[in-house]
């Protein structure tokens, strides 16, 4: 899904991003929000597309790449879910290329508030939208990095003391309670400073910067109603699925029967259909 805020507002609008299966590169965004209250109804054709290179397959690796592509690309590498594992400079990467474009460019160690107080980290481009995605309805930055590898080693270090995992079912139950995220984060600064000062120096003198005056962005979330109890739909097991769209949060549809993951699903081929309002199938 694709999401934006307005400038000055913290209301999230989403779209959804469809995919011509004949030409990858013809997309088309369908707004969500106006369908709150409508019925909504995805149907799985049984056929995985690779979001790389567009190779027909029945099964998704790595969160839609056919299986090729998941052992050969550097994006589908354990690094990437766990970039304190980075292994450039042992001259070990699947794509040194790819890499020195998108790992070695400044990345962001930030605090968020999502199912509760999380570190997480992301390409200083990518905000607001790594935060979206994960639901956060508040987050800050705590430091910036110039690297993938060094982001993930202060959050390896930081998540000593909190998580770095949100709980899926709890994000989806409710809005967490607001958290003072600057005066956390100061703490945080306060007491590990030099330890991550110490953690960046092999990185270069310039490799860690302490943004410490910038403040909380909110977000809220197109929700009419959350469920009491959180079920999820899959569609390699229930390859149809339908419902009242109850709300849209993170990368999740929120169904008056269930919840789905849409990112879990990228590459599949659907059919959707949607029907907005009180209209009945």
């Amino acid at each position: 899904m694709r999401t934006g805020v307005a400038e000055g507002s913290t209301n999230v609008q989403y779209q959804l991003e469809l995919a011509d299966t004949r030409d990858p590169k013809q997309r088309r965004f369908q707004p969500l929000n106006a369908y709150l209250n409508g019925h909504i109804e995805i149907e799985w054709s049984g056929l995985v597309f690779c979001q790389h290179c567009n190779r027909k397959s029945r099964k998704s690796y790595g969160q839609g790449y056919c299986y090729p592509c998941f052992t050969r690309l550097a994006q589908c590498d354990t690094c990437m879910m766990s970039p304190e594992r980075c292994h450039f400079h042992q001259g070990t990467c699947r794509e040194p290329s790819w890499a020195e474009q998108v790992c070695f460019q400044p990345h962001l160690v930030y605090l968020s508030n999502t199912s509760g107080l999380k570190v997480g980290i992301t390409r200083s481009t990518q905000l607001p939208t790594r935060w979206i995605d994960q639901g956060a309805a508040q987050a800050v930055v705590l430091a910036q990095v110039s690297s993938r590898r060094l982001s993930g080693l202060i959050e390896d270090r930081i998540r000593e003391q909190m998580s770095d995992k949100t709980n899926w079912r709890q994000l989806l139950k409710s809005e967490p309670p607001e958290l003072d995220l600057v005066d956390i984060r100061n703490s945080l600064i306060q007491q590990l400073k030099p330890e991550l000062l110490g953690i960046a120096e092999p990185f270069g003198p310039d490799a860690l910067f302490f943004p410490e005056n910038g403040g909380t962005r909110a977000f809220q979330y197109p929700v009419l109603s959350y469920p009491t109890k959180v079920s999820s739909f899959n569609l390699d097991k229930t390859p149809k699925i339908g419902g009242r769209l109850m709300g849209i949060k993170g990368q999740y549809l929120l169904l008056d029967g269930g919840v789905i993951n849409l990112r879990r699903f990228s590459g599949y081929e659907v059919s959707l259909n949607l029907q907005p309002n009180e209209t009945e199938y």
